[in-house]
This record gives C-alpha cells, structure tokens and sequence, in this order.
C-alpha cells in the first residue's frame, strides 16, 4: 500500500476540509469518482497533468484506510 502521508492534505478553508493532493484543490473523492465512472489511470494523468501515478495509488490507499476503519453494523 502506498504511504500517502506526504501526498494527502487536508486543510479546512480548501474543497471543505476534503482530502486533497498536495495542497491542490483535486481531491481524494474527485479520483475515486472518476475512477468509478470508468476513467483509467492513464485517462486521470492525460486530463490532469498535473498529477502523477503516486497521487493516484496515494488516493486509493487513503480511502482503503478510511473504509477500514468504518464499523459496519448488522441490521
């Protein structure tokens, strides 16, 4: 799993406190939702130069991290 402590960033005034790449206002929800809709990791890089392959691994491993820690209660 890539570590993304050096790549996600969080600061309340930017997106609304979401988790973003490197103080940009591309945020972690904005890949995963792109990545949902189909877009491959090449399509990301060629629409968005200024990300790389690192920030897109970077992305995914917060949100794995953050799903982790949600407790799923039976109903």
């Amino acid at each position: 799993m890539t570590d993304y402590k050096h790549i996600i960033t969080v600061e309340p005034g930017k997106r609304g406190g979401k988790a973003c790449i490197r103080g940009m206002r591309i945020s972690v929800s904005d890949i995963l939702g792109w990545m949902a809709s189909g877009m491959t990791i090449e399509d990301i890089l060629f629409d968005f130069n200024e990300l790389t392959k690192e920030d897109i691994y970077a992305a995914l491993s917060y949100a794995a991290d953050r799903e982790n820690k949600v407790y799923h209660v039976a109903v």
